[in-house]
């Protein structure tokens, strides 16, 4: 980084973590691990955070969240508590193996930092992982992430812990993993954590990923995840995101899928300061798929941003993408879906689309759709929509009587549900349903007297109307 150039407080707490901690918390018996580090910090210190003057980062500015004081976890927490006690996911009837990352580290007893599920699965810690399965490590670790801005290079040098998941070939998992990643802190704090997960052939495995805030100070959260998914496998990814308005997130996912593997990625945005999501997926397998949908319902002055890339390195492979959002009062949005097909690449589908409701003059949304291709035996298209709730459709209900306010509130749920319908769990799927209703309604607590009623047994869900009218 240029000398002359004035450094924001968040550059120089992490330039000082990293040189104070390189030789303790942030050493390695693996000398993989010790030169991602440094290669990382190399590139941080010369290009600095990311900014607008990025092409990537122009429609998201982070100045605000990087001049706040944060203090950075480098110290592991004790395990005094269960995961229960310091939150408690309310997702009912979700049968899960629940994990935890409490303040960037591995929550759980220490003769639990790394463990073999009955069905096989190595589950745990990513700084266990590398010691107790260090050729499983080695293969994997560092393969596909890269130093792509400031931000994943400063992960990549400065990461506490992670979770690490293993999942063996010919092993299909009959239940999902929960990843529940928690910050429980009494000032403002900043979280890196990076993840490893692979599926090895023939394989299975639904994981839901949640960030959830427990209390409202300011937290800087940084994630990175390395996916391998092996040939004919196939990966269910949930992403839940419930943060508060103090609270910056940024989550980059690298993931690469092999012949014939299948990945279904659905990410669920209900709250959130500045929430930026960064998806590559590598087709580099012929006959993979790739399904990747996203939904975000913000108001206030919260920012979302959905980064996708999705290439395709071989032949006969699809991709579909589909994001939907409603932003209300002064909220914004970024969607920059890229599809890149290779010059070998024949017999490419891809389809992507982004539709957007702005219930409001002042909410925005800046959606880029690209395409780059380079074979010429294809099938791609994109599509992007911008626009307010349909008159004719909320004319339609107020003639059936139904009040102004819940037809709203009717038009956006069955915009949405177009995504949240592709949940694949059940479970999971009405939990889902409910908290899009909830935040619909402008919070996330019950309201016997509004028009969308949650499943609630004693409150059936009866809409006397045509719903395929709207």
């Amino acid at each position: 980084m240029s000398s002359n150039k004035l450094q924001l407080p968040l550059e120089l707490s992490l330039q000082k973590l990293y040189n104070d901690k390189k030789d303790s918390a942030f050493s390695s018996t693996h000398q993989k691990v010790v030169d991602s580090r440094a290669e990382a910090f190399h590139y941080f210190e010369t290009n600095g955070l990311p900014s607008t003057k990025l092409e990537r980062w122009r429609s998201t500015n982070l100045k605000k969240s990087y001049l706040n004081e944060y203090q950075i976890g480098d110290k592991e927490p004790s395990f005094d508590k269960k995961i229960n006690e310091i939150f408690n996911c309310n997702v009912h009837g979700f049968n899960t193996n629940v994990f935890a990352l409490l303040n960037g580290w591995y929550y759980c007893p220490e003769e639990e930092m790394i463990q073999t599920l009955d069905c096989g699965i190595i589950i745990g810690s990513i700084n266990s992982a590398q010691k107790k399965y260090p050729e499983i490590f080695d293969k994997y670790y560092g393969e596909i992430l890269t130093n792509q801005d400031g931000l994943s290079a400063v992960n990549n040098a400065v990461y506490t812990d992670g979770l690490f998941i293993y999942v063996p070939d010919n092993v299909v998992s009959e239940k999902a993993v929960q990843l529940i990643k928690m910050v429980n802190r009494d000032n403002n704090f900043m979280v890196n954590t990076r993840n490893l997960i692979i599926l090895g052939d023939n394989s299975s495995l639904s994981f839901l990923h949640c960030d959830d805030s427990i209390n409202h100070h300011a937290g800087f959260l940084v994630t990175n995840t390395e996916i391998f998914v092996g040939k004919n496998s196939d990966l269910n990814l949930y992403k839940l995101q419930n943060l508060n308005n103090s609270t910056t997130l940024v989550n980059s996912s690298f993931i690469q899928q092999e012949a014939n593997s299948k990945t279904n990625i659905d990410v669920l945005t209900f709250n959130g300061g500045m929430i930026r999501n960064d998806f590559t997926i590598d087709l580099i397998g012929e006959g993979a798929d790739a399904d990747i949908s996203g939904m975000y319902l913000m108001d206030d002055n919260q920012h979302v941003d959905n980064q996708v890339k999705l290439i395709h390195s071989a032949p006969n492979c699809t991709s579909k993408e589909l994001f939907k959002g409603v932003l209300d009062d002064k909220a914004s949005g970024v969607f920059n879906g890229y599809i890149y097909v290779a010059r070998d690449a024949q017999k490419t589908l891809a389809f992507q689309k982004n539709a957007n409701i702005l219930m409001t003059s002042d909410a925005s949304i800046d959606t880029m759709p690209f395409l780059e291709i380079y074979a010429d035996d294809v099938k791609c298209s994109h599509g992007a929509t911008v626009g307010q709730l349909d008159d004719e459709a909320l004319f339609y209900l107020m003639q059936r009587g139904i009040p102004e306010s819940d037809a709203k509130l009717l038009l956006m749920y069955a915009f949405v549900t177009e995504v949240t319908n592709k949940i694949g769990i059940e479970a999971l799927r009405t939990s889902i349903d409910d908290m899009v209703k909830k935040r619909l309604r402008g919070d996330l607590s019950i309201c016997e007297k509004c028009v969308l009623h949650c499943s609630n047994p004693d409150i059936p869900v009866e809409f006397e109307i045509d719903m395929s009218k709207i």
